[in-house]
């Protein structure tokens, strides 16, 4: 049975996690709480169906726990708005389209929450045969194509800055990812279990998708080793790949505090469900940005209209913990090699709080890889340095496409 909340009314208690949630009108709190009691507030158990009654008296100001399907997952709070009014995510979404790509795996079977066991709602759901992927273009489509691609947990909206910079003499792309934003989230083992492996097969896919020319790829954070995978067999495809704040070292495999709570085993399903400590906390603990309201309305979105962001990002918080170190190893052997062709720049943001800048200098000069410093700019330089940045991936890339 699919459950789903709508509240109606500013605070609302999740009887699944006695999570306190908040309107617009305050500040979502990072804390469990416990339900007030008070003469107005019921809560009555017929057939599975439940009203939780707020603390005002008006009787019509309910939340309905038996609320349709479409307006989330159980696990929903406030429909993941914060009113009825359109807010920045809306407008976010209105200038993106779905891209299918992708075979969905497993067995077709329902996907059900690994606390409850309960039939998890449509957004936790594989959508039909092939997933589907969110992505903003911008620019002439005849031009030369550069693929954004966001790190973790953030997504497409975080080159939101860069974007129309590159539209001038570009056609730029930046999409979700599975798991990320508004992209499909299967629930985990149901149809994507969120490996590193899946997901290079997977950007394999997106990219046959959208491009049949040369193209350049941006990449940021602990995502850059899937890519630098992916464009190791792809070489022939790929005009230019820059990375932004790559993990290259051995201590960059180690995923920080942020992150790897979400990798715990239970806890980490019940963190991840907190949209502060999914979204605000991990994009501002690890540098400069300072998130503006509009902003986290964007990045909160996904974990406030279901439980399947939550979810999707513990699964692959466990598997970048497992996986990663491996997977950095791989990327220093590509890049280092004599058969990679491809031209590639390091550009840094010189106050990463997760990555640390020791080593990046001697390996940029020793595998002779261009090396641009931002020193204003933290682990999401595109958050930091959103315009600049998009000169910057100009400049490099210009040079080879030119002649295009």
């Amino acid at each position: 049975m699919a459950m789903a909340i709508q509240a109606k009314s500013p605070t609302l208690f999740s009887p699944q996690f006695q999570h306190p949630v908040y309107s617009s009108a305050a500040s979502l709190s990072p804390f469990f709480g416990r339900p007030l009691k008070t003469p107005a507030q019921n809560l009555q158990r017929k057939h599975l169906k439940f009203s939780c009654r707020s603390s005002a008296d008006d009787p019509d100001d309910d939340y309905l726990i038996d609320a349709p399907v479409s307006v989330g997952d159980g696990f929903s709070f406030s429909g993941g708005k914060y009113s009825d009014r359109e807010d920045p995510s809306d407008e976010w979404f209105k200038q993106g389209k779905f891209v299918k790509a992708h075979p969905v795996g497993g067995t077709g079977q329902k996907a059900k929450d690994p606390i409850f066991g309960l039939t998890m709602g449509a957004d936790s759901q594989a959508s039909g045969d092939v997933f589907r992927w969110f992505c903003v273009e911008s620019g002439n489509a005849d031009n030369p194509m550069v693929i954004l691609i966001h790190g973790l947990p953030s997504q497409a909206y975080s080159y939101r800055k860069v974007l129309p910079v590159l539209s001038k003499n570009y056609h730029a792309i930046a999409f979700d990812w599975l798991g990320f934003g508004f992209s499909d989230k299967p629930q985990p083992g149901y149809g994507f279990d969120y490996r590193l492996d899946e997901y290079a097969s997977s950007l394999e896919s997106f990219i046959s998708e959208v491009a049949t020319d040369k193209i350049s790829l941006v990449v940021q954070g602990y995502f850059s080793p899937i890519v630098v995978k992916y464009a190791s067999s792809h070489q022939e495809k790929i005009n230019d790949l820059m990375l932004l704040n790559p993990p290259l070292t051995a201590k960059h495999a180690n995923l920080p505090s942020a992150l790897s709570a979400f990798s715990n085993f239970l806890l980490g399903e019940i963190f991840s469900q907190d949209p502060l400590r999914a979204s605000d906390k991990t994009l501002t603990s690890c540098g400069p940005y300072k998130m503006k309201e509009e902003d986290a309305m964007v990045y909160r979105r996904p974990y406030l209209t279901s439980g399947s962001s939550g979810f999707a990002l513990s699964a692959i918080s466990r598997a970048m913990k497992k996986e990663l170190k491996p997977y950095v190893e791989q990327m220093k052997m590509i890049l280092t090699d004599n058969n990679w062709k491809v031209r590639t720049t390091i550009c840094w943001g010189q106050r990463d709080r997760w990555l640390s800048y020791d080593e990046v200098e001697d390996f940029c000069k020793a595998s002779n890889h261009k090396l641009i410093e931002l020193p204003k700019a933290g682990h999401h330089v595109q958050e930091d340095c959103g315009e600049e940045l998009g000169g910057i991936i100009s400049g490099v890339i210009s040079r080879t496409t030119h002649n295009y």
